[in-house]
């Protein structure tokens, strides 16, 4: 089945499929590639107009679709994977 199309058990099923890069080090399935300014403000406890002075400082990728500027999570996640404290 296309990855964008799977249900809920099949995602779980991948994510138990994720291997150990190391013992500290995990690889991370990610559902979604980008996420509301909001959505990321919930989750990370920040407020919406810190994301937003992190966007606009550069510190925080986005990706704009259609008049909706979202925090762009694939690339917060690729940043993160090449950090050289990551290796």
């Amino acid at each position: 089945m296309h990855r964008a199309f799977m249900g809920a058990s099949s995602i779980l099923e991948s994510v138990a499929e994720c291997k150990t890069v190391d013992e500290q080090k995990q690889i991370i399935l990610i559902a979604t590639p980008v996420m509301t300014q909001d959505r990321y403000a919930q989750l990370t406890g920040l407020t919406e107009g810190q994301v937003r002075g992190q966007i606009e400082k550069g510190h925080l990728p986005s990706l704009k679709i259609g008049r909706v500027r979202m925090v762009n999570i694939a690339a917060l996640s690729q940043q993160a994977l090449d950090q050289e404290d990551w290796q």
